[in-house]
């Protein structure tokens, strides 16, 4: 019984008109008009990997995650059952509206909606992106990540670690406490940001070419007031990535070289170098703990911190080997 990958998220906004003009023109999805009702985003072969619902309130509406078996929805079912967590079985209509063959939901201890599906369907017409683009990691590695903010990591943490089967991949402790969880090789598919608030933070795609990466950034800059995260390097998944505003406030960050992990041999580990190696000043945030997350980038250097040469780098060499075969 496993949750295997990020298979979607739903948005609630009613901008739908800037959400596809942010979803399409910066990040390259492909936008499907559901009767005007709801605009619907391809990012691969799937019929959907994100839904905005043309409704009030601008906000996360619900996580969509995979299962291996058809059996692990009952599994899971019976397990948050017995936990006292109120497990509702998808309808035929809702599965249909989500284009799986099954699901299950709950909130979680915050109250986000959770959703486990099974045999998401795929679309028999190639995948045509908004913007020229290369394509999206997906595939066995799912959307890419969420992370949410929380109140309290002492009450989420078990929730998702325990109940659900999350494994955590590691965490840090300042200047908040942070916790990444992976359910396949990607180095997480799930986050918490222990800010003290509740919601959405952002969710992460990332891009089969850097330069996917450094165009979409471009194509942001142009209004510099989208820009939340400069472009920068993350320590603990090496992700090179920038983070955009969306029309609904979180952000979405666009990115590129993640680290892949064996899942099996894994161990979760406190980390100490702070979020990022080089860059991804964070514009948003007002002049004091801005300088403070610059600190800690700039310790890091003076530490020499760096991620892993190519050829300790499975997954850069892999992608740098691939393109001169």
């Amino acid at each position: 019984m496993a949750i295997s990958a990020l298979a979607y998220l739903g948005l609630r906004s009613n901008q739908l008109d800037d959400w596809t003009a942010f979803a399409s023109g910066i990040l390259g999805m492909q936008p499907i008009d559901r009767a005007g009702r709801a605009m619907a985003f391809r990012m691969d072969d799937r019929m959907q990997r994100l839904l905005v619902s043309d409704e009030p309130g601008d906000t996360l509406a619900y996580i969509g995650f995979e299962v291996e078996q058809a059996e692990d929805l009952q599994r899971f079912a019976a397990r948050l059952d017995a936990a006292g967590v109120a497990v509702q079985a998808g309808t035929a209509s809702l599965a249909d509206r989500r284009f799986v063959g099954d699901l299950i939901w709950f909130t979680d201890p915050m109250g986000n909606r959770i959703e486990l599906v099974h045999a998401p369907f795929s679309s028999g017409d190639p995948f045509v992106p908004g913007r020229p683009i290369e394509g999206f990691k997906t595939g066995a590695l799912g959307m890419g990540h969420a992370v949410l903010h929380v109140r309290d990591i002492d009450v989420m943490l078990p929730f998702y670690r325990d109940l659900l089967g999350f494994r955590v991949s590691d965490f840090g402790l300042e200047p908040y406490g942070l916790y990444f969880f992976h359910i396949n090789g990607r180095h997480h598919s799930f986050a918490m940001v222990g800010s003290g608030g509740a919601g959405f933070h952002h969710f992460m795609v990332e891009y089969l070419h850097l330069d996917d990466v450094g165009q979409g950034y471009d194509i942001a800059c142009q209004d510099m007031e989208r820009i939340a995260y400069t472009l920068g390097r993350h320590t603990n998944d090496y992700m090179t990535s920038f983070y955009a505003k969306t029309p609904s406030g979180f952000f979405v960050e666009s990115g590129w070289g993640g680290r892949v992990i064996d899942p099996d041999s894994w161990v979760p580990h406190e980390t100490h170098d702070g979020p990022s190696f080089w860059g991804h000043e964070r514009l948003y945030l007002p002049e004091e703990p801005r300088a403070k997350m610059r600190e800690m980038r700039l310790d890091t250097a003076r530490r020499g911190r760096r991620a892993p040469p190519v050829p300790d780098c499975p997954w850069l060499f892999d992608t740098l080997t691939n393109r001169q075969g």
